[in-house]
């Protein structure tokens, strides 16, 4: 697994400045005023920083963005780096600002200027995130640790402690990351599976559920999908139990490991891009990576249909009609409408086997989402006003995307089959509301639940401000604030640093 930059925390040390070999970095207000570290900084450079802050250039700078001096007289640093930030600044603008200097950063050292900066826990996780670097398979690459990250601040003892939780966050991202990125050859449905049973090293309970499981489960729609491909259909069981006795809440997470389309199969332009079809098993993964590195005080079960969906003399065909798990019949008109099909199985077995009090299943299982909300939004749906608004506010406070959509008994009447219970879709209208309203087919009356459609945001080709190209790892922080604030006992003390 690709490791965060190690950081530490250390007390402040003025005279440390002249002699670091890296890239400085460090916070000015958006009105100019130099702090007490920036002050030394600017007289060791003779001057240049404070000629920086003056110019035009930091004035067009928005809050959170970087100016950098190279190689500036006076110091040993090759860069130093000013980040323009509010005195109390939004938590998306100090991270924004961390994620700057990190990629501004490159290998080298970096040194960061905390002093008594508020957010900066956010700043630092910030530039966590946009140290990630998915390099395995490229030869004769560097394979040495990231380099590291030192903060000078006035309290580190509590910047340590307030960090420690984002740390585990960082971890959860990149474990997401990581297997969101592999190729399809790499990370087989096998291969996934070993790297899930991993998680029992942090006190995950694991279970790999087999083929032969699966039948005699009756779990035939997800077996349905994989029945062409030479990889093994599984599922995965992943049991965090850190709360009190009462029962789990559930995630459920689409992973299917390469998405050819089946019979129905799609236009090669872009189809390299599939190895990312199994994004929502890969934040279910990095959600449980992350609530056990930190122990949450609360009951999680993860559930993940892995999956390979290709074509092949057995694979299903349009017009199959195969039963699920729950019993309705399905008449496939789409194969490459296959995502619903392993997450309806899943969902039905959650709910019998644990009774969850509540649950959200993530896939990237439209297009349409992605025509719809583009690659800033991930779609909501829901059954339920009070999770999905807890969901929601989790996302707005991690600042991940999340818009809510519409549910209706309208865009159920568009699976009706003539010769089953349902059909797999319902058209090209509202593609990705008839996705959703197939799932809640499987959904108990009882079970509050959201379906996050992440299809524009796991993987996005030109990066984000918190992440370079490729896997985005969307989803792990506001899954885990969602946990925090809505199923762990509040702490007697708030020790964030604002």
């Amino acid at each position: 697994m690709t490791a965060p930059a190690p950081v530490r925390f250390v007390e402040t040390d003025l005279d440390a400045l002249a002699t670091f070999d890296g890239v400085i970095a460090c916070f000015v207000a958006t009105d100019g005023t130099l702090g007490v570290e920036a002050r030394r900084l600017n007289r060791l450079t003779k001057g240049a920083v404070k000629r920086a802050v003056d110019s035009p250039a930091f004035d067009k700078l928005d809050a959170g963005e970087v100016l950098d001096l190279g190689f500036p007289a006076g110091v040993a640093a090759t860069t130093v780096a000013i980040a323009k930030l509010d005195r109390r600044p939004h938590m998306m603008k100090a991270m924004g600002a961390g994620a700057a200097v990190a990629k501004l950063r490159g290998s080298r050292d970096l040194l960061i200027l905390g002093g008594t900066l508020r957010r900066l826990t956010d700043a630092v996780l910030g530039a966590a995130l946009r140290g990630y670097d998915f390099s395995d398979h490229k030869t004769g690459n560097d394979k040495s640790p990231a380099a590291a990250v030192t903060v000078m601040t006035s309290k580190p003892d509590e910047a340590e402690t307030a960090f420690a939780d984002a740390r585990a966050v960082a971890e959860g991202v990149f474990f997401t990351r990581d297997l969101v990125n592999e190729p399809a050859n790499v990370l087989t449905t096998e291969e996934f599976a070993t790297r899930l049973e991993a998680l029992t090293d942090l006190g995950v309970k694991v279970e790999v559920l087999e083929e032969a499981d699966l039948e005699k489960l009756g779990m035939r729609t997800l077996l349905a999908v994989g029945q062409g491909s030479e990889s093994p259909s599984k599922v995965v069981v992943m049991e965090w139990n850190g709360g009190a006795d009462e029962k789990p809440f559930a995630l459920i997470g689409k992973g299917v490991v390469f998405d050819t389309g089946g019979i129905s199969i799609k236009p090669s332009a872009g189809m390299e891009d599939m190895t990312m079809d199994m994004g929502g098993a890969g934040t279910v993964a990095g959600v449980m990576h992350t609530i056990a590195k930190r122990k949450a005080k609360a009951n999680v079960v993860a559930l993940v249909g892995l999956v390979e969906n290709m074509p092949d003399g057995r694979a299903i065909r349009p017009g199959d009609v195969v039963a699920s798990m729950k019993g309705d019949t399905v008449e496939i008109i789409n194969t490459d409408a296959e995502g619903r099909l392993v997450l309806c199985d899943v969902m039905w077995y959650a709910q019998e086997r644990f009774q969850p009090t509540g649950m959200i299943d993530l896939a990237t299982l439209t297009g349409a989402i992605v025509v719809g909300l583009g690659h800033e939004n991930a779609g909501v749906f829901s059954n339920n006003d009070t999770l999905c608004d807890a969901f929601l506010k989790a996302a707005k406070d991690t600042g991940e995307g999340a818009w809510r959509m519409p549910l209706g008994d309208a865009y159920d009447k568009l699976l009706k089959s003539r010769v089953a219970d349902m059909k797999n879709i319902g058209g090209r209208p509202a593609g990705s509301i008839t996705a959703a309203q197939f799932l809640q087919r499987f959904v108990r009356d009882e079970t509050p639940w959201i379906h996050l459609d992440i299809a524009g945001v796991a993987s996005i080709s030109g990066g984000t401000a918190l992440a370079p190209a490729g896997a985005t790892g969307w989803g792990v922080r506001a899954l885990d604030r969602l946990i925090r604030d809505r199923f762990e006992p509040k702490p007697e003390a708030d020790s964030t640093d604002g």
